[in-house]
C-alpha cells in the first residue's frame, strides 16, 4: 500500500537520506573524500534544499511516500505554482523502492489532479536522470532547459485526456 503524509520535523533523518541515495554517483566520484566529508556535504547542500523549498515554494505539498508505512521516499508538489501550473518540485525514492511502479503510480496521482484542476504539470529533470524516460512514457515534453543540468518538462492535460 503507496500513501503520502506531510513532513515532520523528524523526518528530516530520512529526507536526508533520501536526498543523499539522488547523489551517491556523484559522490562516488570523489573518491578522495571520506564517507564523513561526503555525508558532511551532503547535509549541508539537503538542509540548504530544504530551507529554500520552505521559503520559496510556500505553500507547496511537502510530503513522504510511504510503502505499507514505511518511508520510502519523498514527493513535493506546488500545486499553486501559478494558476495554470502545477509544479513538482521533486520527487525520489531509495534506491531498493526504486523501478517498483511506486513513481509511476504517484506522478499519476499528480496528472490526474491536474487534470482535474485544468493545469498544465511541470517538472527540471536533470538530463542524466534515469527516470526521463518514466517522464516520456507518460507523455511530458522537454520545453526547455536550465543551467546546462536540468531539462523542463511539461505535461499538458488537454493533450493527454481523451
Amino acid at each position: 500500500m503507496v500513501s503520502l503524509r506531510p513532513i515532520t520535523e523528524a523526518d528530516l533523518p530520512t529526507l536526508l537520506d533520501i536526498y543523499a541515495s539522488t547523489r551517491a554517483d556523484e559522490m562516488a566520484l570523489v573518491p578522495e573524500w571520506s564517507e564523513a566529508d561526503k555525508r558532511a556535504f551532503l547535509t549541508q547542500q539537503f538542509m540548504a534544499q530544504h530551507q529554500y523549498y520552505q521559503e520559496f515554494y510556500q505553500g507547496a505539498n511537502l510530503q513522504i511516500i510511504e510503502n505499507d508505512g514505511v518511508a520510502v521516499g519523498r514527493m513535493y508538489v506546488h500545486w499553486n505554482y501559478s494558476p495554470s501550473e502545477v509544479r513538482i518540485m521533486d520527487i525520489a525514492l531509495l534506491p531498493d523502492y526504486r523501478r517498483r511502479g511506486i513513481g509511476k503510480k504517484m506522478l499519476e496521482s499528480v496528472l490526474n489532479k491536474g487534470a482535474e484542476l485544468g493545469k498544465t504539470v511541470t517538472i527540471h529533470v536533470e538530463y542524466n536522470n534515469p527516470a526521463m524516460k518514466l517522464y516520456k512514457r507518460l507523455n511530458f515534453r522537454k520545453i526547455g532547459e536550465f543551467n546546462s543540468v536540468y531539462y523542463l518538462y511539461e505535461w499538458k492535460p488537454a493533450a493527454n485526456t481523451p
